[in-house]
């Protein structure tokens, strides 16, 4: 929880729409997440985001989901409608394609796209992928039975394989990097040939530094590779307006976060 910024997200969207707010990180073990989520809401908690590895369990605690939470199998918003009753919604898919389509101008619908990784944050942002239909849309993972559950459980048209198996297929418009590939210091086991001068590469993750994805598509010759930073401030203040009812207007937020802890995108 050390690394998380969204307490100082809320505090800016707070101030912004003039919201009386306090938003603060909790940790808690997944064995305590319970007993932390329910003590929160019987001190008079609101309202509060799950973030990994949390997401699935948090969902089960939840007594109504949302469209998007069911699609996804996995909770990132939970609000008290009463101190006992517990409504989750997931709003990574819907933060993810507005900072793709709309903060960084990527046209979805007729694209080839691969998205690299079948755990929790893809599944998030395939449902909204699907629905705005690409040309082609290609899951790989490790493991191609993981990718198969996913997609199993989605009931949609997407391909599956390996991640060996993508040097033998057409480059892709869009890569979406959805695992921790990299960040135990080991070069990322995607095959360059699935990148063409053209592909605009994303990472769900974010640093303050340079990710491993990021340094290993521009070193790959993508044309653009950017960190999962707007993605991050987009799904907040979908929840924020969830809770408040009124959405942030994140373009500034992303310039004030800019400013107090940049973002590291690169083209």
């Amino acid at each position: 929880m050390q690394h998380s910024r969204s307490p100082m997200i809320h505090a800016l969207f707070a101030k912004q729409t003039r919201q009386k707010l306090a938003y603060e990180a909790i940790d808690a073990s997944p064995e305590g997440l319970e007993t932390a989520v329910r003590g929160f809401g019987a001190a008079g908690g609101k309202g509060l985001n799950i973030t990994v590895p949390h997401k699935h369990k948090a969902m089960q605690l939840c007594d109504a989901l949302g469209s998007e939470a069911e699609q996804a199998g996995a909770v990132n918003t939970i609000t008290f409608v009463t101190t006992t009753r517990l409504r989750g919604d997931n709003t990574d898919g819907i933060g993810f394609m507005r900072d793709l389509v709309v903060n960084h101008n990527q046209n979805v619908r007729g694209a080839r796209i691969l998205i690299l990784g079948a755990g929790g944050a893809a599944r998030g942002i395939l449902p909204p992928l699907i629905e705005a239909e690409p040309a082609d849309l290609v899951l790989a993972n490790r493991t191609v039975g993981r990718a198969e559950a996913v997609v199993a459980k989605l009931g949609a048209k997407i391909e599956v394989c390996v991640f060996e198996d993508l040097g033998q297929k057409r480059p892709f418009d869009i890569v979406v990097n959805a695992t921790s590939a990299g960040l135990d210091g080991r070069r990322p086991p995607f095959p360059a040939a699935c990148l063409t001068p053209d592909s605009f590469c994303y990472d769900l993750a974010y640093s303050l530094k340079e990710t491993p994805f990021v340094r290993w598509a521009l070193e790959r010759g993508a044309r653009r590779a950017v960190q999962g930073w707007g993605m991050l401030v987009e799904q907040a203040a979908e929840s924020f307006q969830i809770w408040r009812g009124v959405r942030p207007d994140t373009t500034a937020i992303l310039a004030q976060l800019d400013r107090a802890a940049p973002r590291v995108n690169a083209s």
